[in-house]
């Protein structure tokens, strides 16, 4: 089992990275490795990994695979001994047999029933050393060079350059490596990478700089058989789903990506987060204060965003077909901080290197450890029903009297739904499947009605402020949308009003035994 940290270094701080991993006495290697696969790229498609590696004189065959979380990685290494002139080894998947990751490859391959190819390779030179923090031992690693892949029918290799610190969990508390982790990360500007070396190689091989958005997906709360988990364990499971949604599109943010659905999916990923963080405190201890407002600058960056975009895409058919002439629209807000920026911000990567470690806290205790404080099973499921009651009831009694709120209560009653909705898709796989999407389905209907109303009321409000600071040939189009806005409110909150009513509908599922 692998628990690591991966910093991705700005070519502008390596000198000082460099400088601060030499202050201790080091070793350098040179690692010099090739990556395998099936022509169709099974194993790349399910995250696995098969690799030949020199490492310094010696050669080691290694297989990974995708863990439990964000920081947990499957890992067998063998030794096949010191390297001989023009002898490179074969792989051989046998050599990690009787190991999860060896079984879980030797299986896709079976199923796969190609032979293995190679499909790229790295030449890194690496520094290591190893650093403590209390009872914890972390090993440093500061990795420099090339990834080079050959993709059939190209002329010419693909490279790409390697620039990046590992901290990987020696022994001994994963607190200890979060604490070292942050401290690197805010000292030298770094920002928490998802993309591997094999990754890369991927990329490399299709020809491709940009990935799709990474969207949500429901937690993993382990073996079923066990029954209802108790509250640390389900707090774990589900920032971890949070954490699968938003690390790999604040990845990509974070070193360039303005690709708008990863833009998107992050805001859902960390209004999903704010949601638990919320609605689970209660179920045990460690959720931190500190982590929120971090995250909800970053938040409000991307909506900042996201509004500029729905003014230009999102209204800008239904306003055509309104027969709104087309509207200059301003620039972004200048007071709001840019995407990127936001994510690799310090405080920003400080909250997502503390999240992780959470998740990570159960892989290193030992099994005999006393249990965690917390809420029992029995506990957290009352509490969880309790919550989603209470939920419910206020957004069925909100849609009855939705007509007469005000704008900053309806807003909030969006919110709620939203909290709603986001609660009940984490608990849902504790429940009856069937029961639980027949539920999510019914607030679908109100959620959109909403969202579309909410939209509608930011245009109007930046149109206001757009015609406002307008020259006089620009402000005619805008007070024409002002006033095609401002007509198609009543219906909207008609319709929002309506479809909030048809949540009463809804059969709790949760009202039903959870499984186990």
């Amino acid at each position: 089992m692998e628990i690591e940290f991966k910093f991705h270094i700005p070519a502008e701080r390596l000198k000082a990275v460099e400088s601060a991993v030499r202050r201790a006495l080091v070793q350098r290697t040179r690692l010099q490795a090739r990556y395998f696969d099936t022509a169709d790229g099974t194993l790349g498609a399910h995250g696995a990994v098969l690799r030949l590696r020199k490492e310094g004189r010696r050669w080691v065959q290694t297989a990974k695979a995708l863990g439990d979380g964000p920081l947990h990685r499957l890992e067998h290494n063998v030794d096949l001994g010191l390297a001989r002139a023009g002898d490179a080894p074969v792989p051989d998947v046998a050599r990690h047999a009787g190991t999860p990751v060896g079984e879980r490859i030797a299986a896709l391959l079976a199923k796969a029933d190609q032979p293995l190819q190679p499909t790229y390779g790295t030449d890194i030179w690496r520094l290591t050393r190893q650093l403590r923090s209390g009872s914890t031992v972390v090993e440093l690693a500061l990795d420099t060079g090339t990834i080079t892949a050959h993709p059939p029918g190209v002329a010419a290799p693909r490279t790409a350059a390697v620039c990046e610190l590992e901290l990987e969990l020696v022994r001994g508390p994963v607190d200890g490596l979060v604490a070292l982790a942050q401290r690197w990360s805010r000292t030298h500007r770094l920002w928490f990478s998802t993309v591997s070396k094999a990754e890369c190689g991927e990329r490399l091989l299709a020809g491709t700089t940009s990935v799709p958005a990474v969207k949500a997906a429901p937690p993993r709360f382990g073996d079923a058989d066990k029954g209802f988990p108790d509250g640390p364990a389900l707090q774990r499971a589900v920032l971890a789903s949070c954490l699968a949604q938003i690390l790999p599109n604040a990845s990509e943010i974070a070193a360039g990506s303005e690709d708008a659905e990863q833009l998107h999916q992050l805001r859902i990923g960390i209004r999903r987060l704010r949601t638990a963080l919320r609605t689970l405190e209660a179920l045990g201890p460690g959720f931190d204060p500190a982590w929120t407002p971090p995250l909800v600058e970053v938040f409000q960056a991307l909506g900042a965003r996201r509004d500029a975009e729905l003014q230009q895409q999102s209204l800008a058919l239904p306003l055509h077909e309104a027969g709104v002439p087309p509207i200059a629209w301003p620039a972004d807000r200048v007071d709001a901080l840019a995407p990127g920026d936001a994510v690799r911000a310090a405080a920003f990567q400080a909250v997502l290197v503390g999240l992780i470690g959470f998740t990570a806290q159960a892989l290193t205790r030992s099994a005999d450890a006393p249990p965690q404080e917390g809420a029992t099973p029995a506990e957290a499921r009352r509490q969880l029903r309790a919550t989603l009651d209470k939920l419910h009831a206020r957004v069925v009694r909100d849609g009855a009297h939705f007509a007469s709120l005000d704008a900053q209560a309806r807003h909030a009653v969006r919110k709620r739904l939203k909290r709603l909705r986001y609660l009940a898709e984490f608990v849902a796989p504790l429940f009856d499947h069937k029961r639980a999407a027949r539920y999510l389905r019914r607030l679908g209907p109100a959620q959109d009605a909403l969202g579309w109303f909410q939209d509608e009321q930011v245009a109007l409000e930046s149109c206001f402020d757009a015609a406002e600071a307008a020259q006089p040939a620009d402000a005619p189009p805008l007070w024409f949308a002002i006033g095609w806005l401002s007509a198609r409110q009543p219906e909207s909150v008609r319709a929002s009003g309506k479809a909030l009513r048809q949540v009463d509908k809804a059969q709790r599922f949760w009202r039903k035994r959870a499984k186990g």
